[in-house]
């Protein structure tokens, strides 16, 4: 790596964003997609961060799978064929895809391409811009040995509690080696209630198969396609219809989960394993979930629910205890493993603003989710979805 490379692997990034991208060249090859950063910290940006971050998009242009990263791919993955995989080997990033400007303090950030391509940037852009940030900053975080410590804390709580945990930590983390390190707690002290991370090249670095959802952006271009009412529907049904036996996780809350219930029909609920929830009252959309199995009259005892909204230790311990007896719940957690090091963590999203429908003319893509400040997109758009959708 040189001065200014912080990644080394272009499967450094989140599981769910190559299994979307596998399906986006399978059915919406021809597709664009724009996203945009995001600032909902309103964090202040030091000078020449821009020009540094640039200089970091370069380099990623060198980044290849490798013979083992794919023969990985092929062990672990065996739904993503070899098509797909000769695409991935084939495949260079383009910094000519991403647009930094730098305005003061402030970063404004466009992505627009091919989705197939372009769908790679969000989670290792994310991920570079956090550790720059605190490389810049002279962000001062706890030892080494308190880490160890305190993630070996963690990891004997959730042992006692009997849950089942992942790693999803890449887009906010303090920096690659704070991830590594506690990858490698995680995987010497976690025995078998550690199901995985979703960093392809640290499940790839430490033998373990990597593990993700969908991402909202799958949903909210269906949405754009196909109309609110079926987004949710349609999302599905093209995911099983690819996938099959595997990866059988339903996103809840793109346009609210109300809306989502209205779409998890009988025949949908059955075939899926579970459905993940980040966003909202975590109590709530148990109850409404165990009410909807019930409903159907689906056994929600063989089903799960994914948490990965802003998890804690205390958080988990007290979710856990409402699903006793009634639904398994399983913990995606992210910032409070990779980024619990003593300083605040960034508060930044980036997300697909508008994607290409027909003859490429672009239309406005939006995510509503259960809460407020979670949502994205014009607000024209979102008006107009709520009213549609009867949320208003």
């Amino acid at each position: 790596m040189n001065e200014f490379s912080i990644l080394s692997s272009l499967l450094d990034n989140d599981f769910y964003k190559f299994i979307m991208q596998n399906a986006v060249i399978k059915l919406f090859p021809s597709t664009k997609a724009k996203y945009k950063f995001i600032n909902r910290g309103n964090h202040s940006f030091p000078k020449n961060f821009a020009k540094i971050l640039k200089k970091n998009l370069q380099t990623m242009s060198n980044l290849k799978l490798s013979n083992k990263e794919r023969i990985f791919l092929e062990k672990n993955c065996p739904y993503l064929d070899s098509k797909y995989l000769d695409y991935l080997d084939s495949y260079q990033y383009n910094p000519k895809e991403v647009h930094i400007y730098q305005y003061g303090r402030n970063i404004h950030i466009d992505i627009e391409g091919l989705w197939s391509r372009t769908i790679l940037w969000e989670v290792p852009l994310m991920a570079i811009i956090s550790e720059l940030y605190y490389q810049l900053t002279g962000a001062k975080r706890i030892s080494n040995k308190k880490l160890i410590f305190l993630t070996k804390k963690k990891i004997d709580f959730y042992k006692k509690l009997k849950v089942y945990i992942g790693e999803y930590g890449t887009r906010r983390r303090f920096s690659y080696k704070v991830h590594k390190l506690v990858l490698n707690i995680l995987k010497k002290k976690g025995n078998s209630f550690f199901m995985g991370s979703s960093n392809v090249h640290l499940s790839h670095l430490f033998s373990k198969k990597p593990i993700g959802t969908q991402g909202h952006e799958w949903i909210m271009f269906h949405a754009a396609k196909y109309g609110f009412n079926l987004a949710d529907k349609i999302a599905m049904e093209n995911w099983l219809n690819l996938y099959g036996k595997n990866l059988k996780i339903a996103l809840s809350d793109t346009y609210t989960t109300p809306i989502f219930f209205q779409n998890f029909n009988k025949k949908l609920a059955n075939l899926f394993d579970g459905i993940r929830h980040d966003s909202g009252d975590p109590y709530s959309f148990i109850t409404e979930t165990l009410n909807h199995y019930k409903k159907l009259k689906i056994n929600p005892y063989k089903k799960k629910i994914i948490f990965s909204d802003n998890l804690t230790p205390t958080k988990i311990a007290s979710i856990s205890s409402f699903c006793k007896k009634k639904i398994n719940p399983f913990f995606g957690i992210g910032t409070n493993f990779t980024n619990d090091v003593g300083v605040p963590s960034l508060n930044i999203v980036i997300k697909m603003v508008k994607a290409t429908i027909k003859k490429n003319k672009w239309v406005s893509v939006i995510k509503l989710s259960n809460i407020k400040e979670k949502s994205t997109g014009e607000k024209k758009i979102i008006f107009l979805a709520k009213k549609n959708l009867h949320l208003l």
